[in-house]
Formats: C-alpha cells, sequence, structure tokens
C-alpha cells in the first residue's frame, strides 16, 4: 500500500533516529538526571533533534511535542508526538526493551503512529483506516474474547499497587487469565498487535510512551483506552489495551478504575 507523506515523514524520521541511537548505544554515552529523577542522554536529545529535523523540513507549519525538547505550536491542528528513546534506563543498561515512538494528532486525535524496537528489528506501523504492519506486513489481534484464554501482560503498576482495591483487581484479574506474563514498554504493544498476546495493563506511563502505539493496536483490531476506559489525550497516564471490545469490557469491569 502507498504510503502517505505523513507516513513518509515518519519512516524517514525513525531512520534519522536509529542512526544517532545506534551509535551511542554500541559507543556507550554519559547519562544526566532531569528534574522528575529519570535519566537523559546525548542520544536521547540528538535522535529527537534528527526527528525535528526531517519533520520540520517537511511540515513547517506542524506542532511538535518531544520529550526531550518539549512543546511547540500546539495551537497547530497536527501535532507530532515523540519520545526519541522511549525507555532509557533500559538504553543505558544495554537491556533492549527501548524503542523510537512517533505519533500523529490531528486535532486531538491519534491519526499514524510508528514504533521502532531497534534491538529487536521491529518496526512497527500503522495509520488510521489502513491497517497495521510489522516490518512491512500486516498484522491482526488474535480474538481472545475470554479473561480465561487470554494472556496478560503488565508494565508499570506503581500507582495501581498504591491503591488496595485496584491491586486487588488486578489479582483477581490475574489468577483469571490463561498466562501472565511483563514484557514492558513498546514490545508487549507488538506482541498485542500480532496476536500475540491478548491483554495489557499499565497504570504509569505517559502519552508520548504510547500514542502511536495505540494507533497500531486500534489499527490491528484491538481496544485502547486508560484503565477508566477513556479515550487517549495529552494527560493520560494509564493503559487498558485489549485484543477484542468483549475483552476489554470484562477487564474494565474487574477493574473498576478510577485512579
Amino acid at each position: 500500500m502507498p504510503q502517505t507523506a505523513f507516513m513518509e515523514a515518519a519512516q524517514a524520521a525513525a531512520d534519522a533516529a536509529e542512526k544517532v541511537i545506534r551509535h551511542y548505544y554500541e559507543a556507550g554515552v554519559d547519562v544526566e538526571t532531569k528534574a522528575d529523577d529519570t535519566p537523559v542522554t546525548r542520544a536521547d536529545v540528538e535522535s529527537e533533534q534528527a526527528i525535528r529535523q526531517v519533520i520540520r523540513e517537511r511540515f513547517p507549519d506542524h506542532g511538535f511535542y518531544g520529550e526531550e525538547t518539549g512543546q511547540s505550536d500546539m495551537d497547530s491542528d497536527y501535532v507530532w508526538l515523540i519520545d526519541p528513546i522511549d525507555g532509557t534506563k533500559s538504553f543505558v543498561r544495554r537491556y533492549p526493551f527501548f524503542s523510537t515512538q512517533i505519533a500523529l494528532m490531528y486535532k486531538g486525535e491519534l491519526i499514524l503512529g510508528l514504533s521502532n524496537g531497534i534491538q529487536f528489528g521491529e518496526r512497527a506501523w500503522a495509520e488510521k483506516g489502513q491497517g497495521a504492519f510489522l516490518n512491512g506486513e500486516p498484522i491482526a489481534v488474535e480474538q481472545t474474547a475470554e479473561l480465561a484464554r487470554a494472556s496478560l501482560s503488565t508494565g508499570n503498576l506503581k500507582t495501581l499497587a498504591q491503591h488496595p482495591e485496584g491491586w486487588k483487581a488486578l489479582g483477581g484479574i490475574t489468577a483469571e487469565v490463561n498466562r501472565t506474563r511483563g514484557y514492558g514498554d513498546f514490545y508487549h504493544y507488538h506482541l498485542l498487535a500480532r496476536g500475540s498476546i491478548d491483554l495489557i495493563i499499565e497504570s504509569d506511563v505517559n502519552i508520548l510512551d504510547i500514542a502511536a502505539l495505540a494507533v497500531i493496536v486500534r489499527e490491528a483490531g484491538g481496544t485502547f483506552t486508560n484503565l477508566s476506559g477513556g479515550e487517549l489525550d495529552l494527560e493520560t497516564t494509564s493503559v487498558l489495551a485489549a485484543a477484542t471490545p468483549d475483552l476489554h469490557r470484562t477487564a474494565l469491569s474487574r477493574l473498576g478504575w478510577h485512579g
């Protein structure tokens, strides 16, 4: 399927970022600590600059929200959401669970997503209404409708763990599903979109972490909301993603999350 100018830009931006990230992954890089006590490296900053340059050259009037360089032109109809290295803690410890996340929002709606798992050799992408792809091949979720048949993966759960009712509800779901795993970061969303797992629960994320992945999962046929079942926006901090609407409804009712 021919790619739109938006997707061509996303692919070119991912290529540019990958060159920077591979260089620093092999050579090593110093780590600094940001005000929120999270790590940042030259690889994060330079790869985001590479992405911004590609996008700005093609769409100078678009907004840009980057993990490292912040927000600009956010009143534009089109806003790019960028996390150049989602999983910096993994990156600096030579742990392969990191990726580049590139998403595009149009008037508040996510319409494009690209997720590049560099060390895994996995690049997934999707545009609204065009289906989802992994390394150029179409992908789709598994049609799992019942918790008893589902594979669950959990990621960041600190906030959920601090709420006894939510933690107890998660325990009930864990006891009911077929199997549990904890792939984390981008990877379990790739697995969900290609039909390898069925349900993901996270309570501590940033929209930049999951915007692109939401488009990919939805275009693969899945359901993707926050833990309260609400739509994603720039303030989203949690995820409930499922292979089917029935599975999502069941998990949502079990959680009863209002955090």
